[in-house]
């Protein structure tokens, strides 16, 4: 048995914690936005009731209100405004001792070891509870006759992580000789965009990709243009049912895309690697369209958890 084996083996059996974000919070509002306008369409009834259930959430009148009561808003883009600030929650309150805070719930780590020629979506690192478990238990809370205000957490989580789980580098751990304990969903995989640009790391860089401001206009501005550009009908993904599907449809993403086939190149922490010319170009539609995915299926797991 080899070295990288050798950790792969004990990493399955204990734990591996990565601090990482998936989408910044200004995407996580985008993907809020996408889904408020879809459901507002839809299933209007629906929509309302989640605005109800929101305005229930525990965190409501500390963080919430006084956004939300801008005279220069409208009752509409107030409730759309809501459906973003509950998109981004969990990651407002992470690292700040809150009792609602769970670092793991926010990804998954299937292994992606290439020079070992492991590639597995049945087993994990071991990380405690992970995103396909947290998704599930807030289902089910959100199907429950808990109270409003607890639902209203739920409703946060599934928010936040049916975004998570589209981002392909939070489904992933990267195993190599460079990284025989893993990348951590490559926040330790380090590039610059072009020569002259700081080092930073992969993760960061799909993070950040489509927006950095995370204001009530830019969010809703993005979100409007993605609905525009990627409608229902050019997402077949949207037949696959199930954060599990959703989670292995990412890990191939990153595999295929993100670390491009593991030849993707890294570089030290004083000096990443240089992306290929082509690398944004070729990553930025399929990141747009991750967001997109994410809001049409938000949408549809609002109407069936909350519609019905």
């Amino acid at each position: 048995m080899n070295r990288i084996t050798l950790i792969l083996s004990l990493l399955l059996a204990a734990g591996s914690y990565t601090c990482s974000f998936a989408w910044n919070k200004a995407t996580h509002m985008v993907i809020g936005a996408i889904a408020y306008r879809d459901l507002r369409s839809s299933s209007p009834r629906t929509a309302a009731r989640v605005v109800t259930i929101l305005k229930q959430h525990p965190d409501y009148a500390i963080r919430w209100a006084d956004k939300l009561n801008d005279p220069a808003l409208s009752g509409e883009e107030r409730d759309e405004y809501l459906f973003m600030l509950a998109a981004r929650w969990p990651d407002d309150i992470r690292g700040k001792d809150n009792p609602y805070d769970h670092p793991t719930w926010h990804y998954v780590n299937f292994i992606y070891a290439p020079d070992q020629g492991i590639v597995r979506s049945d087993s994990t690192l071991a990380t405690g509870e992970n995103i396909l478990q947290a998704y599930e238990q807030n289902q089910q809370v959100l199907r429950s006759n808990a109270p409003d205000s607890a639902k209203a957490i739920a409703l946060c989580w599934l928010f936040h992580l049916t975004g998570d789980v589209t981002m392909p580098l939070h489904t992933t751990a990267l195993i190599n000789s460079q990284f025989p304990d893993g990348d951590q969903g490559g926040n330790k995989f380090k590039i610059r965009v072009t020569s002259d640009d700081k080092t930073i790391n992969l993760h960061s860089f799909w993070d950040g990709m489509l927006l950095g401001d995370d204001d009530y206009t830019s969010a809703r501005n993005l979100a409007i243009q993605e609905r525009k550009a990627i409608d229902r009908k050019q997402l077949p993904q949207l037949c696959e049912t199930g954060v599990t599907a959703w989670a292995r449809e990412s890990f191939q993403l990153a595999q295929d895309n993100a670390y491009r086939s593991h030849t993707l190149t890294t570089g030290t922490d004083q000096e990443g690697a240089v992306l290929p010319a082509d690398y944004v170009a070729t990553v930025k539609p399929i990141a747009m369209r991750q967001v997109a995915l994410a809001g049409y299926r938000l949408a549809d797991e609002l109407a069936a958890d909350v519609g019905n």
